[in-house]
């Protein structure tokens, strides 16, 4: 009786252990860059059990934003503004997701401007740098999971915008694609002037026309499949909201499959924070295919 009691005790010791364990946030990771010709840091998020096992897990790369006023967006955001963190711990515990890494790199250029992309000027091309040199360090020095099946990529605003690019310019890479209020447009030249001062307006016509999600969906055969699995969301009181609904319609009228969210939210963190559980859901039920 008194062995059978010990045990009991050792398992309900262990299963408040297993209970209690979370998983890890480190932002203090610096990719060298030769691309760039600088250092990039990065956040990283390791789920329950990581250090106790050598289990690979899938990933997601989750692009931080522009924004909003009265933040400083960078690879921090998430779990400073968003508590991401504690959101996988719960979430993983409870069983509502599965256990993953959740990577995000710090887009901000010497606090100029936030860019994902290969910059007209040449002189921050982060797409190279992500694609090139990020992804495969990261999943080098890491227990990935390497396959298409188990890589996603999400972001918020800019980074939403940049989620949309990446995976239509890297299909085999991603199996599942989520925005979040993503920055969405047509060219517009005041804006794209101030973004980048100094640079000839027809070049930067002609940069910007691969970046055009809506004109790339537009343009694509009837019932195109995209290989991976979309979620497009956006507030209503989002003024990126039209271009996001616009987006959608595109992708209706072409019968491309795609789940799309118009919920009530700004602009911001508020918002972003209370799609956080129907996104990452999104994302780990793709990894589960």
């Amino acid at each position: 009786m008194k062995k059978i009691t010990f045990l009991l005790g050792m398992f309900f010791i262990a299963l408040m252990s297993f209970a209690q364990e979370k998983g890890s946030f480190d932002d203090s990771k610096v990719i060298k860059s030769k691309i760039l010709n600088m250092d990039r840091k990065y956040s990283i998020y390791l789920p329950p059990g990581y250090e106790s096992s050598n289990r690979s897990y899938p990933i997601l790369y989750l692009l931080h934003p522009a924004g909003p006023a009265n933040t400083i967006p960078n690879h921090k955001s998430w779990v400073s503004y968003g508590a991401l963190d504690q959101y996988l711990n719960t979430a993983i515990a409870k069983g509502e997701i599965v256990p993953m890494i959740v990577v995000t790199p710090d887009a901000n250029f010497e606090n100029k401007r936030i860019s994902y992309f290969n910059d007209p000027g040449n002189d921050f091309n982060f797409e190279d740098f992500f694609f090139q040199e990020f992804i495969p360090q990261i999943e080098k020095m890491y227990r990935v999971k390497t396959d298409k099946n188990n890589r996603a990529i999400a972001g918020a605003s800019l980074g939403g915008a940049a989620t949309l690019q990446y995976a239509i310019r890297h299909k085999s890479l991603f199996t599942t694609v989520c925005a979040l209020s993503a920055a969405v447009r047509d060219y517009e030249t005041d804006y794209m002037i101030k973004r980048y001062p100094g640079i000839p307006e027809n070049k930067l016509v002609e940069w910007y026309k691969p970046y055009n999600v809506k004109s790339y969906i537009d343009n694509l055969p009837s019932k195109e499949e995209l290989g991976q699995k979309w979620y497009i969301a956006c507030g209503d009181d989002d003024k990126l909201s039209v271009n996001n609904c616009n987006l959608h319609i595109s992708l209706a009228n072409k019968g491309i499959a795609h789940e799309f969210r118009i919920q009530n939210g700004a602009h911001d963190w508020k918002y972003w924070i209370s799609v956080t559980p129907d996104f990452l859901n999104f994302v780990s039920e793709g990894f589960k295919k």
